[in-house]
């Protein structure tokens, strides 16, 4: 049986998206996880931010970011569709358990 894992997904969207779009955009990204049988999905728009340096003419970026809880498996067909998203100038997968210090 494989372990089901927390992981949190920040994601930077170019600064073109409105509110709407933005929302529009998380939700088809969420319903894909769904899809892959993540469960626990959370979806945070953390607004349009200065980035500290410019990535494909960019100055600024829309950030998302995306708690869920899923297989190891789904991590990797989730990166794909990210990698060629070409809204998508930045995304960060980390898994929420390697974050954890035991004292």
């Amino acid at each position: 049986m494989m372990t089901t894992l927390k992981y949190e997904m920040m994601i930077v969207l170019t600064e073109e998206f409105n509110e709407n779009e933005l929302k529009t955009w998380a939700f088809n990204y969420a319903k894909t996880l769904r899809r892959w049988n993540a469960s626990e999905i959370a979806v945070i728009s953390r607004g349009k931010r200065d980035l500290a340096y410019e990535i494909m003419n960019q100055n600024k970026g829309n950030f998302i970011q995306i708690n869920f809880s899923s297989v190891p498996k789904c991590i990797e067909n989730f990166s794909g569709h990210l990698k060629f998203d070409s809204n998508v100038l930045r995304y960060l997968i980390l898994n929420k358990m390697d974050n954890v210090k035991n004292f």
